[in-house]
């Protein structure tokens, strides 16, 4: 294939369809990774309109085995993946003291550990020049005790994009967190459509100057 594929990791409405569209505009055809089809389809038929091919499957991410299957028949039929985006987490309204170690460990699966399995299922898709992105927040330095595993999910995915991108380096494969300090609205610096444009700028980085988490304030 001569176009570039972006597989979507935790696709849906709100920032992962708007980083798919960015993408998209940008000439990429699209595979999309979620839980929910008619989300999945919806965005299908608007990328479409955009003019990328589109591939899909549902999978539970928490599941490695599923989801790693899925992302390594993206790369098995496009035979090459550009981007991997990296978008889910899991919003558990509880402060420390509610929350258990499994209910801790279950979300930290969604918002982790499902990147790990993600990257080693495209690892074999993945050349040099392409990139790892993942929509990163400021729970990760400032997490509201109220949804405690949230903070720890964040932190946790940046920690982890650092050394993915250590690892893939000296292949020439970049992994960027985009670090949201701010919340997410229907409209403002903060809307979908500008955070997606703040990924697509990070995956663009000059790689002589490479950061492997960018901060977008709006």
């Amino acid at each position: 294939m001569s176009r570039p594929v972006i597989v979507v990791v935790g696709a849906g409405p709100g920032v992962s369809g708007s980083v798919a569209r960015a993408f998209a505009q940008e000439g990429y055809d699209v595979a999309l990774l979620g839980l929910d089809e008619e989300q999945l389809l919806r965005l299908a038929g608007e990328l479409e309109a955009l003019g990328a091919t589109v591939g899909h499957a549902v999978a539970d991410l928490t599941d490695a085995e599923a989801a790693g299957a899925a992302v390594r028949r993206f790369g098995e039929h496009t035979g090459r993946i550009d981007v991997l985006h990296f978008n889910p987490s899991a919003f558990r309204e509880m402060d420390p003291l509610e929350l258990t170690v499994p209910e801790l460990l279950e979300d930290v699966t969604l918002g982790v550990g499902a990147l790990l399995v993600a990257v080693q299922a495209a690892r074999p898709f993945l050349t040099a020049g392409a990139r790892v992105t993942a929509t990163g927040s400021m729970a990760a330095d400032q997490p509201w005790h109220r949804a405690a595993s949230l903070g720890v999910q964040k932190a946790g995915l940046r920690n982890l994009v650092h050394s993915l991108d250590a690892t893939l380096a000296p292949d020439g494969i970049r992994a960027v967190s985009v670090t949201v300090r701010g919340t997410l609205a229907q409209e403002g610096p903060f809307a979908p459509d500008r955070v997606a444009e703040a990924i697509l700028a990070a995956a663009r980085q000059d790689e002589a100057e490479w950061r492997s988490e960018v901060a977008y304030s709006g």
